[in-house]
């Protein structure tokens, strides 16, 4: 091999180096699951509210870019336990937890490591707004999503989850009011 042959196979080698070390760089970037502030996880226990709620970004490496309106209030949530970190925000309105004209959105990120498929959602130890048997399966907003009808503690309203990729989950619930919107609002959801 002469030093022309050398230099370029030298050049191919450290290209092809750059190549597969870019996406490893871009993925060290950002963060496999987004987690709060510390100043995040203090308000959040406070129960700190925002008046007026915040907006798209209210959920820092999040982006809800379907927020209906009508919201006068928002709350960051943070709970950690049994190896789960849940991080989100909720919209509402000043109507009562029993109105079923009262709007409210959660959307909520939850970094548990064994989440890998949709199956995954009923098997997730969350202590608010599980996914039980009675779940189905649905498209909306272009994801493969669990959903079931909202009942207990988050209302009356839709649902829903899915595995946004190996580790992270995103979970919705939409009250009543909002259901019609919930295609929009789980299309918006970008990580």
């Amino acid at each position: 091999m002469n030093k022309f042959h050398q230099v370029a196979a030298l050049a191919a080698a450290a290209v092809a180096a750059t190549l597969i070390a870019v996406p490893a760089a871009h993925a060290a970037e950002r963060p496999s699951c987004p987690t709060p502030s510390k100043a995040e996880a203090k308000r959040a226990r406070a129960a700190e509210a925002d008046r007026p709620p915040r907006g798209a970004t209210a959920i820092k490496g999040v982006r809800a870019n379907h927020i209906p309106k009508g919201f006068t209030n928002g709350e960051v949530n943070v709970d950690k336990h049994d190896g789960v970190a849940e991080y989100g925000y909720m919209w509402t309105d000043d109507r009562s937890d029993i109105d079923r004209k009262r709007k409210l959105l959660w959307v909520r990120v939850v970094c548990w490591p064994k989440a890998r498929t949709l199956a995954d959602l009923r098997k997730a130890p969350l202590q608010l707004g599980t996914f039980s048997s009675d779940a189905k399966t649905a498209t909306i907003g272009g994801r493969k999503v669990l959903t079931k009808v909202g009942d207990g503690a988050l209302g009356p309203g839709r649902y829903a989850g899915w595995v946004e990729r190996d580790g992270v989950m995103v979970t919705v619930m939409a009250s009543q009011p909002l259901v019609p919107q919930l295609d929009e609002i789980i299309e918006g959801i970008r990580l």
